[in-house]
């Protein structure tokens, strides 16, 4: 493994340097990573058990009632108290800390659906008697990773429109510049909504659809950088030498860009993490039943005899921006040259 060079050493000793934004790395880091262990901390079925000297891990795989001396070939029930029983009588259960998944319903709630907080629902129900945490587990996973894939996918194809732009420069900067002008005019949220009602809303579709506008947000930053950049003495005599376009590009051009576009990143995830969850909120985001910040929101607006509903989706989406936010101010100060180093 090569060591970091001098400039990255920098680089990362500056990012350090706004502790705000280094321990918000830290902390969304922990959050994710236990978003991303989900189906072991919230799940309506055991991490293991064994049973007659057998071993089994009924979150990894699918087993059928008569594994465990059931009577039906459907998938075993481990909250049903016959079975859970069988299984006791006959060896053990490991069970995760939250016994709920993301679509289980408690159906022995001491009030009606949507219940308070209790020992058993830590953050209460939701209408359909859905544990609120394992959702919110779910849920947080599935705006982080729609976030990630955005931001990777609308990097790659912002800095790629950005780079040719800026690098050939003329008809082709023009004539682009003009359809940037075009697409960006457009109402993207009534587009969004158009486009999700015309098609079955799932995961990809929606990523693909938010993809069509996001990719502009880098476009702009990086063409500037090549637009200055492609007329240095060092691309010139890499011109010369006989160096390919596009590896010029890549070698020689693209590391300078890319250190203005890095401070905008974050922000494309955010923008993403919103506009999933304006969507879900509005009904044409994911399929109905789905983990969603957006639909604890909308939970919350439908009932707001259950407050914590509401107030569990706001503090969620606010943390998780703000711990964005205070990240993406700490890589602008470490890929800021003009900015001192003040260990």
């Amino acid at each position: 493994m090569q060591p970091l060079s001098p400039i990255a050493r920098l680089r990362f000793a500056r990012f350090r340097a706004n502790r705000r934004g280094f321990y918000s790395l830290w902390i969304f880091l922990a959050l994710f990573l236990i978003s991303l262990l989900a189906e072991v901390i919230a799940n309506d079925k055991p991490i293991a058990l064994e049973y007659q000297n057998h071993w089994y891990f009924p979150v990894f795989h699918t087993y059928s009632e008569k594994n465990f001396g059931g009577d039906f070939e459907t998938e075993a029930d481990y909250r049903d108290p016959y079975l859970a029983a069988r299984i006791q009588r006959n060896g053990w259960m490991v069970w995760p800390p939250i016994r709920y998944g993301v679509a289980t319903i408690n159906y022995n709630l001491a009030t009606p659906a949507p219940s308070p907080p209790t020992h058993e629902n830590w953050l209460g129900t939701d209408d359909q008697g859905r544990d609120v945490l394992a959702r919110l587990i779910y849920g947080f996973r599935i705006s982080v990773l729609f976030g990630l894939l955005l931001t990777l996918f609308s990097s790659i194809v912002g800095v790629s429109a950005g780079a040719v732009q800026g690098y050939f420069g003329g008809w082709t900067d023009l004539l682009f510049q003009r359809f940037i002008e075009i697409w960006s005019g457009l109402p993207e949220l009534f587009l969004l909504i158009i486009l999700a009602s015309i098609v079955t809303p799932n995961f990809w579709w929606l990523l693909a659809i938010l993809l069509l506008f996001t990719w502009m947000s880098l476009t702009g930053v990086v063409r500037a950088e090549f637009l200055r950049a492609r007329n240095f003495d060092y691309v010139k005599a890499a011109r010369a030498l006989g160096v390919t376009e596009g590896r010029i590009m890549a070698r020689h051009v693209l590391p300078n860009a890319l250190v203005s576009a890095m401070t905008y990143i974050p922000f494309i995830m955010n923008g993403g993490v919103t506009a999933l969850t304006t969507l879900d909120f509005l009904g044409f985001g994911l399929p109905p039943g789905s983990a969603s910040l957006g639909e604890l929101l909308l939970q919350g607006k439908n009932n707001p005899q259950a407050p914590w509903l509401g107030f569990t989706g706001f503090i969620t989406i606010a943390l998780m921006l703000v711990l964005i936010i205070f990240i993406s101010e700490a890589l602008r100060d470490a890929f800021d040259p003009r900015k001192a180093f003040k260990p």
